[in-house]
């Protein structure tokens, strides 16, 4: 186990919490994490601790939502849905109207809120709020399951407090929320990593969307062609988020750690597997920076579980070689799905496979050294970044 202080956000409240059964987002997610999670021992222990929860208070959801779109959230989800509310994105497909869909999103908030203040206080190196990750929410509109955004307010906390803010969004769906929230500014740098929006909702988050005025060259979008496999994502994780964390040197990162990504969602068209997770978290662990870990999108519950205990042990300085799966049978059920273990075993990749993403990856990682990496005078060499002197202004 490592030295570092990780906290886990969670309240017995959230337990009766739920989308509509027919709903493809599980809040139990969460729970059946940290069920996996203290089953295995890396819960409770020193260094490892449970924080409660709380829901956030309408005039801190104010500080991103406008008070006109909250009190609409409360009416509908008291059963009462009108025209405005309904403009304002609430009662589609994706966005159902339900009893707990105000609660649901308040106490995402809240533990994302929580998280921040653990890492500001130095009370958590790394805290996980597995509860949030709802990255598609406006100041004044639904979607994507996402009514209120607590990654934009758990940002704007910590910038709030002074610090530079490193936001990384590896869920197969773009962060649209959070890109509006900070498109304009140089204090949170968004890099998002996602399906291409050719394929996939929100349908943007094109590599040319890289901010305006103060923000410009500090929001970078990748966009992944449709059957991206494990080692074309890393490629493009080490020649674009590696090198602009170097440059912009964060005090704080926040990850939104969506687990549709992976192979065998039935939502997405990536064919990610879990080992990525490891390489991401690795990675970010050697800056050494605090880091919040947020939830996010994953619509195979069974991969999303594994997918997010995987980083809490890797964040522990768990055993690479045990996969806790040993003495749990161990054995291998389909594609990406192991009975037990947490590792996925590594998916072959065709030719044709290769064929329909290498060309188009390397355009579009070509695409943002030209047109963000020369605002930011970021030259390349061997896939790494090599800055200018100094921190990023």
């Amino acid at each position: 186990m490592s030295d570092r202080k990780l906290a886990f956000l969670y309240s017995p409240e959230i337990e009766g919490l739920s989308y509509p059964p027919d709903c493809p987002f599980k809040t139990q997610r969460a729970s059946l994490t940290r069920q996996r999670l203290k089953s295995f021992g890396l819960l409770g222990g020193e260094g490892c601790v449970e924080v409660a929860s709380r829901m956030a208070s309408l005039a801190e959801l104010e500080k991103f939502h406008t008070a006109r779109y909250l009190q609409e959230l409360q009416r509908v989800a008291g059963g009462d849905l009108t025209v405005e509310g309904f403009h304002m994105g609430l009662g589609g497909l994706d966005t159902p109207v339900f009893k707990d869909m105000f609660e649901c999103g308040a106490w995402a908030c809240g533990a994302g809120l929580v998280a921040a203040d653990l890492l500001l206080e130095g009370r958590a190196d790394i805290a996980f709020n597995l509860l949030g990750g709802f990255h598609h929410a406006m100041p004044e509109r639904a979607a994507g399951f996402c009514f209120l955004n607590d990654m934009v307010l758990a940002c704007m906390k910590l910038a709030d407090a002074g610090k530079r803010v490193l936001y990384l969004d590896v869920d197969a769906h773009h962060g649209d929320g959070v890109q509006t929230a900070f498109y304009q500014r140089k204090d949170v740098m968004t890099i998002s990593l996602h399906e291409t929006g050719r394929t996939l909702f929100p349908w943007g988050g094109f590599e040319n969307e890289i901010g305006e005025g103060p923000g410009r060259g500090y929001n970078v979008n990748v966009p992944l062609p449709p059957e991206t496999y494990d080692e074309a994502f890393m490629t493009a994780f080490d020649s674009v988020a590696v090198p602009l964390v170097e440059f912009f040197r964060p005090d704080v990162m926040v990850l939104e750690l969506g687990m549709d990504m992976l192979a065998g969602d039935p939502l997405t068209h990536l064919r990610l597997t879990n080992n990525v997770v490891v390489e991401v978290i690795e990675r970010l662990l050697r800056f050494n920076h605090p880091l919040l870990v947020a939830g996010g999108g994953g619509y195979h519950v069974e991969n999303t579980v594994r997918g997010w205990a995987l980083a809490w042990r890797t964040c522990c300085g768990g055993d690479e070689e045990c996969d806790f799966g040993l003495g749990m049978g161990g054995v291998m059920l389909a594609s990406t799905e192991w009975a037990g273990g947490l590792r996925d075993r590594a998916l072959a990749v065709t030719t044709e496979q290769r064929q329909a993403v290498e060309p188009e990856l390397q355009a579009t990682i070509k695409n943002i050294t030209n047109n963000v990496f020369r605002l930011h005078d970021i030259q390349t060499g061997s896939g790494q970044g090599v800055t200018t002197p100094g921190r990023a202004g």
